[in-house]
């Protein structure tokens, strides 16, 4: 047995509920704490995703009384170097089950071998790990609603009891340590980056909102979500401890939050298996969709992205995303459709940009909600359902605040006329734009597209 483990943070920086921690405790009397600034992984991941991790970071480093290591560099060579530095015989992980996180970690893990150390995998992102809820033949499942009820029928663990006095942590070598780095220059207002502000959101849902989530949820003109995607994204809360605290409370509501998480573990299961669909179309008949291109392709994007579609609900996403660095989920769904069935072009345009501006951006989420919307993904949403962005805005967003929230163009335009300014008396008021497309004639424009895809299945 070695004096001392290694407890490599990743995707779960918090000290509660940490089954890394009892691994380590029961493996060395004393730990290092690691956390690695990888390059693979910060460069393509937005300043607010960043700069959200550095503040996560320091806030770890607090509750581990100054203790956590920080270095820089390729996993696979800094990993091994590290736990060689202090002798470690193990490097505890919650595994990851990412395209390359997977790669990544089989990499370390054929390092520390070579040199007689082992990496030991504890526990997941997730309320139940990719590659757990199976068919009893053992096939995986490829469409949500089984996989659904398997996975409350498969349940999860409890959460573990530790806190930063679980594991005696080492004071970490000076010379090997680098600073965190300052925040990268963010226009959009972040969350708290803290695990104790992650409790407090939670608690404050549980208290207020959480009875009204099955209702509330698709209104982005009111509070009606928990906001708590951007802390599990980093761990700083684990889903099993949501799920906990929702118990056995019986409603609608909470069922209808117990489905997400749900959702948020399809998807991660879905990526685990088809990592490929991390870039391209999950159901390959829709590579024959014809797409726009070229000069005039990157016009029309560039006007979505800037907010300046003339669709007030689209335009209102897309800026409260620069704004927030979040966008409220019914409305992702909404600027999704207009991108793909409107503008006709390709949903990983849209994901892409989604990735380098949301503070949550979670690559299996990000990318199966795009495909879900575009119609090429597993359980996905048929591709003749168009979202209509003025009915969907006039249901969505009935009293027009949300709009007139993120679009001070249009925040003298009363109540739900809001949703269609070039029916106004006077016109369109002076700077917001005239719809740049006609929604009816694009619909039947991607229904024949669509044609295509038809043929290219037999």
């Amino acid at each position: 047995m070695s004096s001392v483990a290694v407890v490599w943070f990743r995707r779960d920086l918090r000290v509660h509920d940490q089954p890394t921690f009892l691994a380590a405790a029961d493996a060395a009397p004393r730990s290092l704490a690691l956390f690695v600034l990888d390059p693979a992984l910060l460069g393509p991941s937005g300043a607010a995703r960043r700069t959200f991790l550095f503040r996560a970071l320091r806030s770890l480093d607090e509750a581990l009384g100054g203790r956590l290591l920080v270095v820089r560099g390729d996993p696979v060579e800094v990993v091994p170097r590290v736990a060689a530095s202090v002798d470690a015989g193990t490097v505890h992980v919650a595994a990851d089950y990412g395209p390359y996180g997977t790669r990544r970690d089989e990499a370390v893990d054929e390092a520390l071998a070579d040199d007689g150390r082992e990496l030991v995998r504890t526990g997941s992102p997730y309320a139940v790990a990719p590659g757990r809820v199976r068919k009893d033949d053992g096939d995986p499942y490829r469409v949500f609603t089984p996989f659904r009820r398997a996975w409350a029928e498969h349940g999860w663990r409890a959460p573990a009891a530790t806190d930063a006095s679980t594991v005696a942590w080492l004071r970490p070598p000076e010379e090997d340590r680098v600073a965190v780095p300052a925040d990268d220059a963010v226009d959009a207002t972040l969350p708290e980056a803290s695990e104790d502000a992650a409790l407090r959101r939670w608690a404050a849902f549980l208290d207020d909102a959480v009875a009204t989530y099955g209702t509330d949820r698709d209104r982005p003109d009111r509070a009606g979500t928990s906001r708590m995607s951007v802390y599990l994204k980093y761990g700083l809360v684990h889903p099993r401890s949501i799920l906990a605290d929702l118990g056995t409370r019986d409603s609608p509501s909470v069922e209808s939050y117990r489905t997400e998480i749900a959702w948020r573990d399809f998807y991660a299961d879905v990526l685990h298996r088809r990592p490929d669909s991390a870039r391209g179309n999950y159901d390959r008949s829709f590579d024959a969709l014809p797409t726009a291109s070229g000069a005039a392709a990157r016009r029309t994007f560039d006007a979505w992205r800037e907010g300046r579609t003339g669709f007030p609900v689209v335009d209102a996403g897309m800026r409260q995303l620069r704004e927030q660095a979040w966008m409220h989920n019914r409305v992702r769904m909404i600027v999704a459709s207009f991108l793909v069935k409107d503008l006709h072009l390709p949903w990983w345009w849209g994901a892409r940009h989604f990735m380098e501006l949301l503070v949550d951006g979670d690559l299996a989420s990000n990318q199966h909600g795009w495909q879900w919307t575009a119609g090429s993904g597993t359980d996905a949403s048929p591709y003749f359902r168009v979202f209509n962005p003025i009915a969907q805005g006039e249901r969505f967003d009935p009293d027009g605040d949300y709009v007139r929230r993120f679009v001070p163009e249009l925040r003298d335009v009363p109540g739900k006329q809001v949703h269609q300014p070039w029916t106004l008396p006077g016109g369109v008021p002076d700077g917001y734009p005239e719809p740049m497309v006609d929604h009816k004639a694009e619909r039947l424009a991607a229904l024949a597209r669509f044609e295509q895809v038809k043929a290219a299945r037999g």
